[in-house]
């Protein structure tokens, strides 16, 4: 049990990335949840969004000078969760270490001399080393050395090696690593169209008469989440002694027919080669954000199997991955979003 709180009291829980995809789904989630007495989300911009038992707070976790900040935040809290990452710019990998690896660390460094009892780490399938793109996918203990071209691999597989450290340096703090598919749902569309796409793709493109048809090629097999589901597995790890990793993902898996029939298109083969050199030679002229590295790591990542959260968390997606696909192109057409910086939804712009 938590050592730091009374269990009538109801616990303090600090997010970290609170406004974005998964931390609005998780702070509404917890701010649901009667076991949970308060949360703090933390941002770089404090949001517009006004929920029960939740508070704001501004830090950068990328700027040394907020380290103190942070350290203030955290130092009370029954458990925090961390979820803040920049995906971009993807021209610059050293702004995502300082950001996501350089920040990673601070947060860690805060939950420990704070004596924090419980730390969630938003981690990734991205982790993962390249692996098996049939079957019933691999579990936890697959190697989490990431795709080495992609910056958002290597970072999320250096974590894995740093809380390997910190687990054995503070066996007391109980960490859970949630390692989830592509998460999507209609409210983060517009970020996620910025991120991959750029800012001034029209989301309106996405509709069945203008696209009549989806590229397949080897390796595009993935699979996804609606981000809800994604915040009630990390509620439940919140609430339950448990430890170690978390796989998460929903059925069927998507592959070109999948988004074809999302489509309402029919699939046409092309070489790989054909679409990397595309995807390279619009990110080098900066036309897309996305890179071609990790367009690589995507067509290396594994399967993944869901057993251990299905059964320790007892958790089951209410959606299938189609539903949540579903959900990002309603919000990709009509430009959903929430009432938080990241989420601003615009069609384009």
């Amino acid at each position: 049990m938590n050592p730091k709180a009374n269990p009538s009291d109801g616990l303090k829980v600090v997010v970290t990335g609170a406004t974005g995809n998964v931390g609005t789904s998780l702070v509404r989630a917890l701010a649901r949840e009667p076991r949970v007495a308060s949360v703090l989300g933390l941002a770089r911009r404090t949001p517009r969004l006004t929920l029960p038992k939740t508070e704001w707070a501004e830090v950068d976790l990328s700027l040394e000078r907020d380290e103190p900040r942070l350290a203030q935040y955290v130092e009370d809290a029954d458990a925090v969760v961390h979820l803040a990452w920049r995906f971009q710019p993807t021209h610059d990998p050293v702004e995502t270490w300082r950001s996501n690896v350089l920040g990673s660390l601070r947060v860690f460094q805060a939950v420990a001399a704070g004596r924090v009892p419980v730390l969630i780490h938003a981690s990734s399938v991205g982790a993962y080393s390249p692996g098996p793109k049939t079957g019933a996918g691999v579990s936890e203990s697959w190697p989490t050395h990431g795709w080495p071209g992609a910056a958002y691999t290597r970072e999320k597989a250096y974590l894995e090696r740093v809380l390997d450290t910190f687990e054995r340096d503070h066996p007391l703090i109980r960490v859970v690593r949630m390692r989830p598919g592509f998460l999507f749902k209609e409210e983060s569309a517009s970020e996620q169209r910025r991120i991959f796409a750029g800012r001034f793709f029209p989301g309106g493109l996405l509709r069945p008469e203008l696209l009549p048809l989806v590229p397949e090629f080897e390796g595009l097999r993935f699979q996804t989440l609606h981000t809800d589901d994604a915040a009630d597995a990390y509620r439940r790890a919140l609430l339950r002694d448990v430890r170690g990793a978390f796989n998460l993902a929903a059925d069927p898996v998507i592959d070109a027919e999948a988004l074809a029939g999302l489509l309402d298109a029919r699939t046409v083969k092309v070489p790989k080669g054909a679409v990397r050199g595309a995807l390279s030679a619009a990110w080098r002229l900066r036309v897309v954000p996305a890179s071609p590295d990790l367009f690589d790591a995507v067509l290396h990542l594994p399967l993944l199997s869901t057993d251990r959260a299905r059964r320790e968390l007892e958790w089951e997606p209410s959606m299938t991955s189609v539903e949540a696909v579903k959900a990002f192109l309603r919000g990709v057409r009509a430009g959903g979003g929430d009432a938080t910086a990241p989420l601003t939804g615009r069609r384009i712009g």
